[in-house]
C-alpha cells in the first residue's frame, strides 16, 4: 500500500498545483519594479509602509487579474472527490490572498471541497517556505504531521511541508528540482489520484 494512503490531512497549493499554471511572475515583478528572480513577497515586505502598501494595492490587481482566468489542473476534481469521499481534511494554503484564493477555486469548480477557514492566505499566516499555515490547519484539525501531507509545484511548497514535518507531494514533470524537500513526485494530480487510490 502506497504510504499517501494513510494521510487523512491535505494541505495544497494552490496556483501551478490546483490550477494550470497562469500566474506570469516575469511580468508581476516587472510591472511592480521588482528585480529579476526576487521574491516578490520579501521584497515588499521590506519597503517603507507607504511604500509597501502601495506596492500590495498593485499586486492585488495583477493577482485578481489572473485569479480571474484559473483553469483546473488535470485531475483535480477527481482527486478532492476521492480525497473527500474518504473523510480527508482538506485545506489551501496560498502566498496569494484569501479572497483571491476563493475565487480561484470558484473558478476551477473546487470551492465546495475547502472550509472557507480551512484556505489561508498571506494574510493568515506567514507566507511559505514558512511552516506556519501547514501548523495553523494541523492545530485546527487537531492533526498529528504523520498523517498530513503538504503538495504544491514549487520549492517554497516543499520547504514548507518539510519544516511542519509533514511528507511533502511534489507536483512537476521535471524529476531533478528539489529531490532534498521531496518525498513523493508526480507529473500531474491524475497520478497523485491513481496513487491514492491504489
Amino acid at each position: 500500500m502506497h504510504p499517501l494512503k494513510n494521510k487523512c490531512y491535505w494541505v495544497f497549493d494552490l496556483d501551478g498545483t490546483l490550477t494550470k499554471p497562469v500566474h506570469d511572475f516575469d511580468h508581476i515583478r516587472s510591472a511592480l519594479g521588482i528585480a529579476p528572480q526576487a521574491d516578490i513577497l520579501s521584497t515588499i515586505e521590506k519597503l517603507p509602509r507607504q511604500k509597501k502598501c502601495t506596492m500590495l494595492e498593485q499586486l492585488d490587481v495583477l493577482e485578481r487579474y489572473y485569479a480571474a482566468q484559473a483553469e483546473p489542473a488535470e485531475g483535480v476534481i477527481d482527486l478532492l472527490n476521492h480525497l473527500t469521499n474518504r473523510g480527508c481534511k482538506l485545506g489551501i494554503l496560498t502566498r496569494n490572498t484569501k479572497e483571491l484564493a476563493i475565487l480561484s477555486l470558484g473558478a476551477i469548480g473546487a470551492a465546495g471541497f475547502f472550509e472557507p477557514e480551512a484556505v489561508l492566505g498571506r494574510d493568515e499566516a506567514s507566507p511559505k517556505p514558512s511552516p506556519d499555515g501547514i501548523n495553523i490547519l494541523l492545530n485546527q484539525w487537531a492533526a498529528g504531521f504523520e498523517k498530513s501531507v503538504m503538495v504544491g509545484d514549487y520549492q517554497y511548497d516543499l520547504m514548507a511541508g518539510r519544516l511542519a514535518n509533514v511528507m511533502t507531494v511534489h507536483v512537476d514533470t521535471d524529476p531533478r528540482e528539489w529531490p532534498e524537500v521531496t518525498d513523493v513526485r508526480v507529473q500531474n494530480l491524475t497520478e497523485l489520484f491513481q496513487l491514492v487510490n491504489k
